[in-house]
């Protein structure tokens, strides 16, 4: 909006807008008429979060959407990115190239404001695992690390690309440095469109500059779109930004460019005092309490003429093999360097494993020594695996860049539960030999090597299904707290419920014998350990003179154990545990990211035929109606009646 040299000092008609685009020279989005609502369906009002916006964001340039706290800057940015929350609804059209179009992953990249990074690895290979697990399978090596490379460099992060990202075990780089770092692995597959949430956020000032300073780099050098919604840059960084879209409670108070925004305020009445900071002076007048600021412009733009098609890319173009290679080696190597993941667990094992060694040493075959055996067998399969749940926080972590790379479609559900499992595999057989040589060798039980292997495979699947029990209540309860609760809670029901405690005979036949209780790996555990340790042994009477006592026959008439089928029948029930366990893993990711968008669509046909019943619910009228100026006429907001600055 440049001023004319008229007196008055009303801005001149602008320039008409740009030629519409050619297929590869950007992506050019609009939307019209955007409005979301939350839906009451009690009766009660609905609560509008924006209300018949209408913009558009171009390339090569960078657009800034700001406002006060909760005028719905977050809520314009993810109903243009497609990631509105499930209880909203969104209507109006979003034009991708003066069509409607799908922003499908690969076309569109979104930065989030909290930083999702595994702490444990480098910088480099952050973004070289992304660029394996995205970027297509017919690139060399050497592409691919040219491309990470050239990444690094446009990001600015060649100072730090070898310093690990961080962790609470570790110092790693700073908050600016892991913001760009989030802000590459979104470029790595050159989107036409990059969305970010408050990227500034908890920055200081020079690492604020240098973000929005790369983010501007971005949009010139690659002509992408580039839009990121930020709450009070500095007067440095909002220098940057070549256009604004301000806000006020979910309406357009400004849309144009952030240049002519301060002339604006001015016309308006609201000049901007100097040596203050512009974008401060524009959200101390536009509050969200002072409403009637709202009213003095409406941002319009007629929707450019012509279909041109994008070219739609994957959000991964890498093979399922090369995904899941790639991801298992990323999993391992976090794996083993996050104490609080395997390691720490591994040296309690150990300590824990040497005081069973050391109670129940040597136990013999005396009559005392059979319930010696059967509570150290029983605290090995259920106390010792209940450990497990230590690694609950790791999961949580693991899950939180899963949910943000699945978004992405960096990959499939399947390549994440597969990979998960075959890098954690070495840590698990790890635990399983140490805790069963240690224990074994310590309490003497029944010799022999295949005794002692099915030991330990007793304990590595038990484990095994205890890790992935630990991984379905991730994905169900993301919260920590609420997690380790849940998750104890279940491991608590499966030992009262192993026939250690009361002996499964005498478990109440509905519910807790049948299924619970053959469901459980607890059960299948306990009576393949006492299958293993006692069948074949003989066992001093209660009284002398009395006949020896065989194994078979104490676990059959006082631990209540059939022998009728073999300690490997057992083993098996709990490996088939661990597949349901893993498959009911994958059903719950699975769910979780189809089931919302069928309850959005549900939801929204409720909430329509809800609104249409309602006289108040009007649509203003669409872009093809309005000015093709990129401004409309400017109103006086001293002009309203009763209205004056607050700006003294």
């Amino acid at each position: 909006m440049e001023l004319d040299s008229a007196s008055n000092g009303r801005p001149s008609r602008p320039p008409p807008p740009p030629p519409a685009p050619s297929i590869g020279r950007g992506a050019y989005l609009a939307w019209e008429d955007l409005t979301v609502v939350i839906p009451n369906f009690s009766g009660g009002p609905t609560r509008r979060l924006l209300d018949g916006l209408n913009g558009y964001a171009e390339p090569g340039r960078i657009m800034a959407i700001m406002g006060p706290s909760g005028s719905g800057k977050s809520t314009l940015l993810d109903s243009l990115a497609g990631r509105l929350a499930r209880n909203v609804i969104m209507t109006g059209n979003l034009l991708l190239n003066g069509k409607k179009a799908r922003l499908d992953y690969g076309l569109v990249a979104y930065v989030t404001q909290e930083d999702v990074l595994m702490g444990t690895l480098t910088v480099r290979e952050t973004i070289t695992y992304s660029a394996h697990l995205r970027l297509s399978s017919g690139l060399t090596k050497e592409e691919v690390n040219g491309i990470v490379e050239g990444t690094i460099i446009e990001l600015g992060l060649q100072d730090c690309a070898d310093r690990v990202i961080g962790s609470w075990q570790s110092r790693g780089v700073s908050g600016g440095e892991r913001k760009r770092v989030s802000i590459a692995l979104e470029i790595l597959t050159r989107p036409q469109i990059l969305f970010l949430d408050e990227p500034t956020s908890g920055l200081d000032s020079a690492s604020a500059f240098f973000v929005i300073q790369a983010l501007r780099n971005i949009a010139r050098d690659g002509g992408r779109t580039v839009v990121s919604s930020i709450h009070q840059p500095s007067s440095e960084v909002f220098a940057l930004f070549d256009d604004l879209f301000l806000l006020s409670s979910g309406e357009t108070v400004y849309f144009g460019e952030s240049k002519f925004a301060v002339e604006f305020f001015a016309e308006a009445g609201f000049p901007c005092p100097k040596k203050r900071n512009p974008s401060d002076h524009f959200l101390r007048c536009i509050n969200s309490d002072f409403d009637t600021v709202t009213a003095t412009l409406k941002g319009s733009q007629r929707i450019r003429e012509g279909h041109h098609e994008m070219e739609v890319r994957k959000g991964s173009e890498a093979s399922w093999f090369k995904q899941l290679r790639t991801l298992t080696k990323r999993s391992f190597v976090n794996m083993c360097r996050d104490i609080g993941y395997y390691w720490s667990r591994i040296v309690i094992y150990i300590v824990v494993s040497i005081c069973v060694g050391t109670i129940f040493y040597d136990v013999g075959h005396s009559y005392t020594s059979i319930l010696a055996r059967v509570s150290c067998g029983g605290f090995i399969t259920g106390f010792m695996t209940f450990m497990s749940i230590g690694g609950f926080p790791s999961f949580i972590e693991e899950m939180k860049v899963f949910y943000k790379e699945r978004l992405s479609g960096y990959y499939g559900v399947s390549v994440y539960i597969i990979s998960n499992y075959v890098s954690s595999f070495p840590f698990l057989v790890a635990i399983s030999g140490i805790t069963g040589s240690i224990t074994y060798n310590m309490v003497k039980f029944r010799p022999g090597f295949s005794h002692w292997a099915f030991f330990c495979l007793n304990i590595f699947f038990s484990v095994s299904v205890i890790e992935s029990l630990m991984m379905v209540v991730a994905s169900l309860v993301p919260n920590f707290l609420m997690g380790l609760i849940t998750g104890a809670g279940i491991i608590g029901i499966i030992m009262m419920t192993s026939g250690f405690f009361r002996l499964l005979p005498d478990l109440p036949k509905i519910f807790w014998r049948y299924p619970i209780s053959f469901m459980s790996y607890g059960s299948w555990a306990i009576q393949g350990a006492y299958k293993n340790d006692f069948l074949g042994l003989e066992f001093e009477p209660m009284f002398a003179g009395e006949p020896k006592m065989t194994g078979e026959e104490v676990i059959q008439k006082i631990f209540g154990v059939k022998v009728t089928h073999s300690k490997w029948w057992d083993l098996a029930a709990i490996v088939l545990i661990l597949v349901c366990y893993r498959i009911l893993f994958f059903i719950v990711l699975k769910l979780k990211e189809r089931a919302e968008p069928a309850l959005k669509a549900l939801q929204a046909k409720r909430t329509m035929r809800s609104l249409n019943k309602r006289p108040s619910f009007r649509k203003i009228p669409s872009l093809s109606s309005l000015s093709s100026r990129r401004h409309q006429a400017l109103h006086s907001l001293s002009s309203q009646e009763g209205l004056t600055s607050p700006i003294h």
